[in-house]
């Protein structure tokens, strides 16, 4: 039983769900920038709850949603505490309540809430507005409860971990578990916007049809089609079209995938890659070549490997007797040498994973002397630098989740290395003897990588 008083208990059929949702009815707005946390935090009083409503809370005992605490000793481990309620959805942490779900009360509920606006602002990120009750009992026991949400989740502690909580315990993210926070805070899609003007004529049935053909038997059946039902398929199976009732109109995927080269680059401008050749080490020399790329995204990836192989040699392993450039003191600078893989897959990853919705950052492909350059249109807010650092463990941080599935599938008929980023950075950090840059600013991704 938990006492609320020296002689009064709780008695009678509890309903924890109705006490939990009464508890957390009260709906808040939380601010975004560090100004308005701090007059939030002077300005704001929590909704006080009563007594019974909180016990009811508690009698239910610890679970996905409600944590109990004796006091408040280890800040460290209370945050964690409260990135896991906030990473799993929000909940309640009690202070002053044993596991026998006894109320012994905190010797100084002003000064844990303080410590509880410290733990929030400085030990989480992003800093999480507390909601905190103080509640006394006519023993002069008092008891602390902090709501936690989680608007602006991945929440992960000043020392970049991040926590789930599953059932009354918490633990650290699986690579599946963080790769999913990550990707509820990437920027909404672009790829499953209808292309205005585009028509089904548009896309090149040859090129749709032989990526079709390699999943007869399996996942489509041939012999069921009558003729080739291109708006058919595009809307019903492959979800790369959509119908606004008058006609079927492929969407940006869709047509980058599967369209006519020069009706992408009429209707989708910005998708063409400008390539420079440098005659120097960066964007302040003399241009050699450039070159507007245009096309689906099959012709733009062979496009750019043979605008890289004009002035590059590709190599599956470091040929013998190379040097790294920068040892070469020859007045003309000569052609360099780039890990094959490492390359395609680079440039593989600037075509998937840009975000089309910017429509004033150019994806562009510089060739240096000594480097090669891939820049992106990338929307830096809210691709905070733990997500940069996730994916060069092999996180999936994807924009376009369908263009990158069609694209690096087999029935796409592409030749493409496997490994992803890491796979790029191991190879062309063995084969240059130099560490691969990977920078995000500007609303732009950059990917340097060295010659050899």
């Amino acid at each position: 039983m938990v006492q609320a008083s020296g002689r009064a208990e709780v008695s009678g059929p509890v309903n924890t769900q109705m006490a939990r949702r009464r508890f957390r009815s009260n709906q808040r707005h939380e601010p975004t920038t560090e100004r308005s946390f701090q007059e939030y935090i002077l300005s704001t009083t929590a909704p006080q709850t009563s007594r019974v409503e909180l016990l009811r809370l508690v009698r239910g005992g610890e679970d996905t949603f409600l944590e109990l605490k004796v006091k408040l000793s280890n800040p460290e481990k209370i945050a964690q505490g409260i990135v896991a309620l906030a990473n799993t959805g929000g909940g309640v942490i009690v202070f002053g309540v044993n596991d026998q779900m006894r109320v012994e009360g905190v010797d100084d509920a002003e000064e844990v809430q303080q410590e509880l606006v410290r733990i929030c602002r400085e030990e989480i990120h992003p800093p999480i507005i507390p909601f905190i009750d103080r509640i006394a009992f006519d023993n002069g026991r008092r008891i602390v409860a902090l709501d936690v949400e989680g608007k602006r989740r991945p929440y992960r502690t000043r020392d970049g971990r991040f926590y789930l909580r599953i059932g009354a315990e918490k633990r650290e993210t699986t690579r599946e578990e963080l790769a999913t926070l990550l990707d509820e805070a990437r920027p909404l899609g672009y790829e499953n916007i209808s292309v205005i003007g585009a028509a089904v004529e548009d896309i090149d049935e040859a090129h749709l049809w032989s990526f079709l053909r390699e999943f007869t038997g399996d996942a489509f059946d041939e012999a069921t089609a009558s003729g080739y039902p291109t708006a058919e398929v595009l809307q019903r199976d492959l979800l790369l079209a959509t119908n606004n009732g008058v006609e079927v109109v492929p969407t940006t995927a869709g047509l980058l995938l599967f369209g006519h080269d020069e009706r992408v680059s009429e209707l989708l401008p910005r998708s063409t890659i400008t390539a420079t050749r440098f005659a120097g080490d960066s964007v302040q020399a003399a241009v050699v070549e450039r070159l507007k790329l245009r096309g689906n995204l099959s012709t733009l990836y062979e496009s750019a490997l043979r605008f890289i192989s004009r002035y590059c040699d590709l190599w599956d392993a470091r040929p013998r007797g190379s040097r790294t450039v920068d040892g070469d003191e020859s007045p003309v600078a000569a052609r360099a040498n780039y890990h094959r893989d490492a390359l395609q897959e680079a440039v593989a990853n600037m075509l998937v994973h840009r975000d089309l919705a910017l429509r004033d950052q150019p994806t562009r492909l510089n060739i240096f002397d000594r480097t090669i350059e891939l820049v992106n249109p990338r929307r830096t807010v809210g691709f905070s630098p733990v997500a940069q650092k996730a994916i060069r463990f092999g996180l999936p941080e994807r924009l376009n989740p369908q263009i990158a599935a069609i694209f690096s599938s087999p029935a796409y008929a592409l030749a493409l290395p496997t490994g992803g980023l890491p796979m790029l950075l191991r190879e062309s950090r063995l084969f240059s003897g130099k560490r691969s840059e990977t920078y995000a600013f500007n609303d732009e991704f950059r990917l340097r990588l060295h010659g050899s």
